[in-house]
């Protein structure tokens, strides 16, 4: 089940890259079919799909994400 986070997209985006280097945006990607968020700005104008992407032992190895208006 896709989680929603109410904050500034933009602003999420930028505290992932702190812990993560690979973050891809990757429109109509098949890793986003099912998101683990769905970020929502304050007044609801932008929105954006982000996924984690894991290899088969569950390490991550980059976040993809999609920005939907």
């Amino acid at each position: 089940m896709t989680t929603v986070i109410r904050r500034n997209p933009i602003r999420f985006l930028k505290e992932l890259k702190m812990f993560y280097n690979d973050i891809w945006e990757i429109p109509g990607s098949k890793y986003l079919s099912k998101p683990d968020f769905l970020v929502v700005d304050q007044m609801g104008k932008k929105k954006m799909k982000v996924s984690f992407v894991a290899l088969d032992d569950g390490e991550t190895v980059s976040v993809v994400y999609e920005e939907l208006n």
